[in-house]
């Protein structure tokens, strides 16, 4: 019996089964602790809540799915949208999951997706900034969002179907960059970010300086070489002529009609206007049915379109009927009309306004032989929505692009494209509106802003400078009525400098705004190019800030000598006239500064006799 025992107590076969069972339990650990550690399991709403963290599905309006799959949605972060219409926000590997589809939300999201890309690399389980949302939107002050490492979970919590991880799998996983731990809540006031590091990683966009710019454009675009019809050989004659004289223009030392500081180089731009008015003739496509050919809307924030449209339909100086005496051909759509008669809301796709438009070049192709001649080089369109840039870049990349939305960094040509102003019309019966404003020793507002928080911008201007300093007046919109109105207008007229801050896309009505009301730009867009920027030097009334620098506004306005600003005033009072639309075109308005920036662009591609 003794022996018996003594066999059974062997040490060999007692260590065997439990080095064994030992090994099964360690890797059933690692597996578990690897999976939640991945991502791959979902954190119940019915988890109770964490006396240490708080409970994050009652104390806000977003609850945190731990995803390992949003990663797929982009380097940063991505919005993708349920079958049950609740966004989730994809940022890092964390999926926010939103209740509501409010406008509060989408502000919300700006600062989540900010706070989930800026966040410090240490090793606590939590970091938290501080967040404050100042507008006219109605945003709760108290965003509360967890996003920690899980703890251990009954199992009849977790969903089964995603404890499927081999050892293998397990070990890919803890290869993988584990999730910084997100808080969010408190005041944006005190939230000490980085913006250039944001924008930067959200945009992914390459600015160019406005000196980068100039360079572009003293480079110039190279010269048309394309082999044309025998029709064409006076048209392009005539062209290399204007193009030879443009380049010797004599240097004239007075010009009477136009004040020198405000242009590159007067001279240049005196000589190309003459020749404008003596030489350009325009040619417009017949094609097209109402509304979006041949119907001009003539009020509104794009309204600057409608106005060329019909403006340079009634022109006798400009328009020929036969095509063969054209230097320029017009196609006369609206972008505006385009986007409201055919886009669909519910499939948030552009792809039909671009067959749209690649139909009507087809047609335009097939009955002319004038697009073939120079594969559409000569051809010209004006549009002033949003999109235009964006939906016109396929198959109208050959034209001249007059566009409002004229982002550098976008598609928009130097040299090629036509930078146009955005000019709010209130009157389409009287387009003509010169607001004035009070003298320099009367503006006692340094800087104003009032607006929408249109794009990611503004929220960031009123973050800095809302309510910081007495004499920055930097809001939200103010009320639609007539008192709001007069409150605006009153700031534009009192305030030395107004600031321009892009929305959605870079260009704003403010700068126009500005313009008339004799109150210095201050353009906040980067990559934006200025309306008439290959005549006009902005600089000499205008202030351009790089928005990496929001935090600095009020030192880089303050820097501005006294002398300066009142040259720059004086500037204003002076270029005011090329910013406004007359019922009847008068010499140097807009009007005519958009023909001659067409006319620019084509002449400047023609190499000199």
């Amino acid at each position: 019996m003794t022996a018996r025992f003594m066999k059974l107590c062997n040490p060999g076969r007692l260590l065997v089964p439990l080095f064994v069972l030992s090994f099964v339990a360690a890797v059933t650990i690692l597996s578990l602790f690897w999976g939640f550690s991945s991502g791959r399991y979902y954190l119940s709403e019915m988890q109770p809540k964490s006396p240490s963290l708080g409970n994050p599905m009652t104390n806000s309006s977003f609850y945190l799915v731990v995803d390992n799959n949003a990663s797929k949605f982009g380097q940063e972060g991505a919005v993708h949208q349920e079958r049950n219409g609740k966004d989730v926000i994809l940022s890092k590997g964390f999926a926010f999951k939103r209740n509501s589809s409010s406008v509060e939300g989408r502000t919300k999201l700006f600062y989540i997706l900010h706070n989930s890309t800026t966040q410090d690399s240490d090793q606590k389980h939590l970091a938290s900034s501080n967040v404050k949302y100042n507008s006219s939107a109605n945003v709760s002050k108290n965003i509360s969002i967890v996003a920690s490492r899980p703890r251990p979970i009954p199992m009849s919590r977790v969903r089964t179907s995603s404890i499927k991880s081999s050892t293998s799998a397990s070990i890919r996983n803890s290869r993988k960059k584990k999730s910084k731990q997100v808080v969010l809540k408190g005041n944006l006031k005190n939230d000490n970010f980085n913006i250039e590091k944001y924008l930067r990683r959200m945009r992914r966009v390459k600015l160019v300086t406005l000196s980068e710019m100039t360079s572009m454009l003293l480079s110039g675009p190279k010269y048309s070489e394309l082999v044309r019809q025998e029709w064409s050989t006076v048209r392009d004659n005539e062209l290399r002529y204007a193009s030879s004289q443009i380049k010797n223009a004599p240097v004239l030392r007075n010009v009477a009609d136009l004040h020198a500081p405000l242009f590159r180089n007067v001279s240049v731009f005196k000589r190309s206007y003459d020749l404008m008015e003596h030489l350009l003739k325009i040619y417009i496509y017949k094609e097209g049915e109402k509304p979006i050919f041949h119907q001009p809307g003539l009020t509104g924030i794009y309204a600057g379109e409608g106005w060329f449209m019909k403006l340079i339909a009634r022109s006798k100086r400009f328009v020929v009927e036969d095509p063969e005496n054209a230097h320029l051909y017009y196609l006369p759509f609206s972008s505006t009309t385009l986007r409201w008669t055919l886009y669909d809301d519910k499939t948030h796709n552009v792809r039909n306004l671009e067959n749209f438009l690649r139909d009507y070049v087809d047609l335009i192709k097939n009955k002319y032989s004038y697009w073939n001649a120079t594969k559409g080089a000569d051809h010209f369109f004006v549009a002033c929505h949003d999109w235009a840039l964006r939906i016109t870049r396929k198959h109208m990349s050959s034209c001249i692009g007059a566009l409002c939305n004229a982002n550098v960094a976008r598609g928009f040509t130097i040299s090629k494209d036509v930078s146009l102003p955005v000019t709010f019309i209130h009157n389409e019966d009287d387009p003509s509106i010169e607001f004035g404003g009070k003298p320099p020793s009367e503006r006692e507002i340094l800087a104003f802003f009032a607006g929408k928080m249109h794009g990611y911008l503004r929220p960031l201007l009123l973050k800095y400078w809302e309510n910081e300093a007495s004499d920055m007046k930097i809001s939200g919109p103010m009320p639609s009525n007539i008192e709001g109105e007069a409150t605006y207008n009153e700031y534009m007229k009192s305030s030395k400098y107004c600031i321009c801050a892009r929305g959605y896309q870079v260009h704003s009505p403010r700068v126009v705004e500005s313009i008339l009301y004799e109150c210095v730009p201050v353009i906040i867009a980067d990559n934006y190019v200025p309306p008439f920027f290959e005549v006009l030097d902005w600089e000499a009334f205008a202030v351009f800030v790089q928005e990496k620098d929001i935090p600095n506004l009020r030192n880089i306005l303050l820097a501005i000598s006294e002398d300066r600003y009142l040259d720059m005033h004086y500037r204003l009072k002076l270029v005011k006239r090329h910013f406004i639309w007359n019922k009847t075109p008068k010499k140097y308005d807009l009007f005519h500064m958009i023909l001659h920036s067409l006319w620019s662009s084509r002449v400047s591609r023609m190499k000199p006799l």
